[in-house]
């Protein structure tokens, strides 16, 4: 923010310093700060007359407003864009911290939904916000296809992926199917497979069963249609915002005017709207980038902060994001660091299983 740092630049120390003071102040309590609280904190000794007509001047800038009379200053959203991008000191992570996320990745099976569930579960418990986690579109290759008899005009089309995850669609066959029937049309499908997504492998299942027809058995074949239009007809490979922690936000927020704040994100997090948006904050900057207040376009009306970092694939290509969502009174200089570990760490683990 160029206007910020020409402000910065030109606040003589003590102005810095009081500013700095006023806005670490509010964002550890949530409430605002006085002449008197900033007369313990300061390096150097100054009157409590002498911070009050410097915290007038920065609320003449624009940077602190007071909520009450009387009651002290509090930064407002360009106040605390400035402390961001020009005074906000970013913590190490700490080790407590990243042994949460990590313990994440060693609970459970490999699906990669619920390791990413898990994963937004930490981020939250880490944090004491909402986290916000977008999955990649499902483009895995897919390493296996086996059909499943279940009896009684039911069968189940089974596809593991090579990112771990296993995914199934229950559908009624065509009358008339065998066990080997339905084993010849898995081993002609996996016969196809060679490293290729499902919706590479659903052209090239089309044409070789044209272009094969006299070699594969009528029944095998007519299963295949019917598994794969059961698969196409209820698939669902977009992405999906899994949000978690939103009972935070409440602990978070004393005052009652706040409620309706909350309420408003709420129903934008409920709705997980604007999805594609999401990932788009995402990618608009390297690595982690913070939006405040009205900044952020996709929960302004809610008055919240995010910090958000994109992830990527093997191939180093923002494939989804994590972040987390509080009030603007976030801890950020320790937040940063920790979304920024859990975009590494999913991204590390897609990798893995790619």
């Amino acid at each position: 923010m160029k206007e910020g740092s020409r402000l910065l630049d030109e606040m003589n120390d003590r102005s810095r310093e009081v500013f700095r003071r006023v806005v670490e102040s509010y964002l550890e309590t949530g409430e605002p700060v006085g002449s008197r609280t900033l007369t313990r904190s300061l390096s150097e000794k100054v009157s409590a007359a002498t911070i009050r007509n410097v915290m007038q001047d920065l609320e003449y800038l624009g940077l602190l407003d007071s909520p009450h009379v009387s009651a002290g200053r509090v930064p407002t959203q360009v106040g605390l864009r400035m402390f961001v991008d020009g005074l906000l000191e970013v913590r190490d992570l700490d080790s407590s911290d990243r042994q949460a996320l990590d313990a994440t990745t060693t609970q459970g099976g490999d699906d990669m939904g619920g390791l990413l569930d898990r994963v937004g579960a930490a981020l939250s418990g880490v944090t004491h916000g909402a986290s916000l986690v977008l999955t990649p579109k499902h483009e895995a290759p897919v390493k296996h296809i086996e059909f499943v008899s279940l009896g009684h005009d039911r069968a189940l089309v089974v596809l593991v992926f090579a990112d771990g995850s296993v995914e199934n669609r229950l559908f009624r066959p065509p009358a008339g199917q065998t066990p080997s029937s339905m084993r010849e049309a898995a081993n002609f499908l996996n016969a196809l497979i060679e490293g290729k997504t499902l919706s590479e492998l659903r052209g090239e299942i089309t044409r070789q069963i044209a272009s094969r027809r006299q070699e594969i058995d009528t029944l095998a074949a007519d299963l295949i249609e019917t598994g794969m239009a059961a698969w196409e007809k209820d698939a669902d490979n977009s992405a999906r915002l899994i949000v978690r922690g939103t009972s935070n936000l409440l602990g978070q927020e004393a005052e009652a005017e706040e409620l309706d704040r909350i309420r408003s994100l709420f129903d934008d997090l409920e709705r997980k709207r604007d999805i594609a948006e999401f990932l788009q904050l995402a990618e608009s900057g390297d690595g982690v980038r913070i939006f405040i207040g009205s900044e952020n376009k996709l929960f302004s009306l809610s008055g919240s902060s995010l910090v958000v970092s994109p992830y990527m694939n093997a191939d180093r290509k923002i494939i989804g994001a994590v972040g987390v969502i509080g009030p603007t009174r976030l801890n950020y200089g320790r937040i940063v660091p920790i979304v920024d570990y859990t975009a590494q760490l999913v991204g590390r683990l897609i990798a893995e299983r790619s």
